[in-house]
C-alpha cells in the first residue's frame, strides 16, 4: 500500500526566514532546520520554494539536509525584465539553495504567460529544461484562470492549483481530472484555504460572514464524523486521485509533526460533497484584503 506521505509536499513560504526577530524564542533558521529534518525523516518528497528574498533563500540553503532528499520546485520572477533576467534569477536561486538542478520551475502567475512577455518567458523555460537546469516546467493557477485552457495552450509538465475540502470547484467541474488525463502532474495547494477551516465562525472577519454558516456546517459534519479539521482537510486532499502532490505550509516543527501524524491516519469517512462552499470571496484569498 502506498503511504499517503508519498504525496505530501512541503511549502517553505511560511518558514519566516525573511524575519529577523526570534520566533518562540528561536531564530527562524533554527526552526527551518528542524522543520526540514522532520520532513526528511518522514520522507516527504517535494519542497516548494517560493516567496523568499535572496537572503532567505541563502538561509534555506544553509539548513537544507545534504544530500538534499527533496525534489525542489522554484518559481520564476516576473517576465517584464526579459528572459535573460528570468534565467539569471533562477540560476541564482539554485545557487543560493546549493542545488544544481530543480525538479521544477514554475511560473507563479498564469497571467504572466498571457502578457507581452509571456511567450518569451515560456520559450526560455523550455530551453532551460532542455539544458538540464530543471526536469520539469509548470505554472501555478487560480480557479478563475481557466487552468485547462492554460494547459492546452502551453502543455506544462506541472500545474499547481488550489483545491480543498471547502474549495472543490476544480474537482466538481472536472478540471483536475482533465489535467491529469493530459498527463500533467497536478499539485494541490491552499488545502487549508489560509486556515479558514480552522477559524471558529464567530471569529470570521466581516467579509467572510456570508460563508460562516457553511463553514460552521462543515466543522459540525467533521466533528460528527469523529474527526478534526486538520485530519479532514488532509484526508480529502490526499485521497484525490487527480493529485500527484499535496502541498502544505507550516510555521513550526510542531505544526509539521501534527500534519504528518494526521496525514498518516486513515482518512475519515465523511461526505466531502456536503462541505463544499461556493462563496467567491471566501474561496479567493486575493479578494479578502479588498473586501
Amino acid at each position: 500500500m502506498i503511504s499517503p506521505l508519498s504525496k505530501l509536499g512541503l511549502g517553505s513560504a511560511q518558514f519566516g526566514l525573511d524575519q529577523t526577530t526570534l520566533v518562540r524564542g528561536r531564530a527562524p533558521k533554527a526552526e527551518a532546520r528542524d522543520i526540514l529534518d522532520i520532513a526528511a525523516r518522514a520522507q516527504l518528497p517535494v519542497l516548494d520554494v517560493d516567496g523568499h528574498s535572496g537572503v532567505a533563500e541563502a538561509a534555506l540553503g544553509e539548513v537544507l539536509p545534504r544530500p538534499t532528499p527533496f525534489r525542489i520546485s522554484i518559481s520564476t520572477v516576473r517576465p517584464d525584465r526579459g528572459p535573460d533576467y528570468v534565467e539569471a534569477e533562477a540560476r541564482a536561486t539554485l545557487r543560493r539553495l546549493g542545488v544544481e538542478q530543480a525538479d521544477a520551475i514554475l511560473v507563479p502567475c498564469a497571467a504572466d504567460l498571457f502578457g507581452p512577455h509571456g511567450m518569451a518567458l515560456w520559450n526560455r523555460l523550455r530551453a532551460m529544461k532542455d539544458a538540464g537546469l530543471t526536469r520539469k516546467i509548470g505554472v501555478s493557477v487560480f480557479a478563475s484562470d481557466d487552468p485547462l485552457g492554460v494547459a492546452r495552450r502551453f502543455r506544462p509538465d506541472i500545474v499547481q492549483a488550489p483545491a480543498s475540502l471547502l474549495d472543490q470547484r476544480l474537482l466538481i467541474d472536472g478540471t483536475l481530472a482533465a489535467l491529469a488525463g493530459l498527463g500533467i502532474e497536478v499539485h494541490l495547494r491552499s488545502i487549508f484555504l489560509n486556515g479558514l477551516l480552522f477559524l471558529p465562525p464567530d471569529r470570521a472577519p466581516t467579509h467572510l460572514k456570508a460563508a460562516a454558516s457553511r463553514i460552521s456546517r462543515a466543522r459540525r459534519l467533521i466533528a460528527e464524523g469523529r474527526s478534526d479539521p486538520l485530519q479532514a482537510a488532509l484526508g480529502f486532499a490526499l485521497s484525490r486521485v487527480e493529485a500527484a502532490t499535496v502541498l502544505v505550509g507550516v510555521t513550526s516543527p510542531a505544526e509539521l509533526s501534527a500534519v504528518i501524524a494526521a496525514a498518516s491516519s486513515p482518512p475519515p469517512d465523511l461526505d466531502w460533497d456536503e462541505m463544499a462552499i461556493d462563496d467567491p470571496i471566501a474561496l479567493d484569498p486575493r479578494a479578502w484584503a479588498a473586501a
